[in-house]
């Protein structure tokens, strides 16, 4: 038998053993390898399923905050602390605000139920760009409806963008009716031919050579109602959609209903009529609750005297439109403004002058600097025996005599005092034109005298001061002059001696600067537009856009007024731009409130009406 060599039979059986081994291991690591990768896929698909997946559609919608939002997480605990330490995903900078697209937020209502159902976690996403508050700024602000139109302020592009504003259609009863019974306007006067040429009234004839031959009308003192409304008709911004607005204008004609129903006997339910009628009307529109009205204006071209009746007593003056908790969120421009009420604001009396376009203010300030006034000053009015307080006695002997002064006397009957030519007159071959107090605190006169550039004196900041603060320089002194009504009445302070002592130099810089403020104290004509120069609306609408956007800015930032105090609001008016705190002022003893309420103004009121009849008698 032959015998097999030693060294073949470990190698056979070494052969055999290393295939069966080699088997055996390839099967193992596939094994391993498939139950690792079912491992894999269900940590992955079932366990992280439920909440990274979840996390990251949530991260990626909306558009990029300053500051990620928190995460709504409803996966077991143990999955939370491993995405609180694990690094978030990189985070690119958002480009330039360009106005994004509402992210979907779920109502409260939702959000409430939603947490009381299923107790989510959540898990603050820690990772900041830029400031920390603007997410909660930018989601907060949203829950305001007036965000719309706040963003039209960034929009360079869009020359309204900000100063929209809309204008409510009332219904007739509240404007174009009362001009259809416009002999009902006034007791003594025809305001029918008042409320033509779109309330500027018949034109001005030239005879004297006073006015200019075009733009001059015999303009009713109290016709700002409907000039206000004719020229927001022109308005250049206009839009029927409120959410973009500013501002909402209300074209309730509140001086001519009020001027009905003033003297004759009415009853308190009549005078307030139409104002609770509106009231009524308003709080009903949606635009109201954008704000509750305090993005809404309305004009009355009265004293705010007239609708601030304080008791529900029939012999007291006027209606309550001011005192109506709706109003009182309003904003009324009136020519008279309380110094002690902050829902009211001063804005300039009409003259006679509606320039059409721009070359017609140019000509006449041109002519107003050449003119050769040979009057150190001057006053037109009447005294007032009845009032103990009124210092124009006192004026009218010193203009008497004068041999630099010049008075026009104004009473019963016919005067030339009532005579726009023989007015105008005077104020233009005046430096000066003394302006005290009339039946209240303002007069028309002043900004007649203005109008002919002949620079106002002032003895009460109540007559132009601290009510046209929008249309007046803050610093009094560069273009006019104040006498304390103490230093005629007391002192007996020479008016001529004081108004000499200022240099000529000073006279002139400060005529200059009454001239040019011109254009921004009269009314353009309402059929046409100036296209540099801005007139009193002008200059009032963007007072009220100023005023609104403040508000709704305030409301998105948290802000609020608590140490707003309503009675000196006429000091809020002069702080400079940025100030918010009030403290005492020089002319705190001009505007003591009296202890028995309002009664004095109740009186100036019937006055004014009186110096009315005088006036058209």
């Amino acid at each position: 038998m032959r015998r097999r060599s030693p060294t073949n039979f470990p190698s056979e059986q070494m052969e055999k053993g290393t295939g069966k081994n080699q088997n055996s291991k390839i099967c193992f690591l596939a094994s391993l390898s498939v139950f690792f990768w079912m491992l894999l896929l269900y940590f992955h698909f079932i366990v992280l399923g439920g909440s990274t997946v979840e996390q990251s559609v949530k991260l990626q919608n909306g558009p990029m905050y300053s500051e990620l939002q928190p995460v709504l997480v409803t996966s077991p605990p143990r999955v939370e602390n491993l995405n609180a330490e694990s690094e978030p995903p990189p985070v690119t900078y958002p480009p330039p605000y360009t106005e994004p697209k509402p992210t979907p937020v779920t109502s409260d209502p939702e959000m409430e139920k939603l947490n009381t159902e299923s107790k989510p976690t959540i898990v603050p996403v820690t990772r900041k760009i830029g400031p920390p508050s603007e997410t909660t700024q930018s989601r907060g602000a949203e829950k305001y409806p007036f965000m719309r139109a706040l963003r039209t302020v960034e929009n360079k592009s869009d020359p309204c963008g900000g100063r929209y504003i809309y204008v409510h259609d009332l219904p007739p009863r509240f404007n174009e009716d009362m001009l259809k019974e416009c002999r009902s306007l006034s007791l003594w006067t025809n305001m029918c031919k008042f409320t033509t040429n779109a309330g500027l009234g018949p034109p001005l004839e030239n005879v004297e050579g006073v006015f200019e031959n075009t733009s001059w009308y015999a303009t009713n003192q109290f016709a700002v109602d409907v000039i206000f409304s004719n020229r927001m008709k022109q308005y250049e911004c206009l839009t029927n959609d409120s959410s973009l607005a500013a501002a909402v204008f209300v074209p309730f004609y509140a001086g001519f209903d009020i001027a009905r129903y003033l003297w004759g006997g009415f009853n308190i339910s009549r005078r307030d009529a139409a104002s609770l009628d509106l009231v009524d009307w308003l709080m009903k529109r949606p635009e109201w609750s954008v704000m509750g009205g305090k993005d809404h204006f309305l004009v009355a071209g009265r004293i705010t005297w007239d609708f601030r009746r304080l008791t529900e007593n029939e012999e007291d003056w006027g209606n309550k439109l001011l005192f109506l908790p709706a109003a009182k969120n309003m904003s009324m421009l009136v020519v008279e403004s309380s110094p002690w009420n902050a829902n009211d604001f001063g804005i300039p009396y009409p003259t006679y002058f509606h320039p059409a376009k721009d070359a017609d203010v140019l000509i006449w300030q041109d002519r107003m600097r050449n003119l050769e006034r040979k009057w150190l000053f001057s006053f037109a009015g009447a005294p007032r025996p009845g009032n103990s307080k009124s210092i124009r006695g006192q004026i009218i002997d010193q203009c008497k005599s004068s041999k630099v002064g010049k008075l026009l006397e104004c009473d019963f009957g016919e005067s030339k005092c009532h005579s726009p030519s023989s007015i105008m007159q005077m104020f233009q071959s005046s430096l000066f034109c003394l302006q005290p107090q009339g039946d209240s605190y303002t007069r028309r006169s002043a900004f007649d005298s203005m109008l002919a550039g002949c620079i106002p004196v002032f003895f009460h900041p109540g007559s132009a001061y601290a009510q046209y603060t929008w249309h007046l320089p803050r610093d009094y002194t560069t273009y006019s002059v104040f006498i304390p009504e103490n230093d005629i009445r007391k002192k007996n302070i020479s008016i001529e001696e004081r108004l000499g002592q200022i240099p000529p130099e000073k006279v002139k810089a400060m005529r200059e600067e009454v001239i040019n403020l011109i254009p921004r104290l009269v009314y353009a004509d309402p059929r046409s537009k100036l296209e540099t120069f801005k007139d009193a609306f002008d200059v009032s609408v963007q007072a009220i856009i100023d005023k609104v956007t403040r508000a709704r800015r305030d409301m998105v930032e948290g802000r609020t007024d608590d140490n707003f105090i309503e009675e000196i609001s006429w000091k809020y008016a002069l702080l400079e731009e940025g100030q918010r705190e009030v403290g005492p002022h020089e002319w705190d003893p001009f505007f003591a409130k009296q202890k028995d309420g309002n009664g004095d103004s109740g009186e100036a009121a019937k006055n004014s009406w009186e110096n009315e009849q005088r006036q058209h008698s």
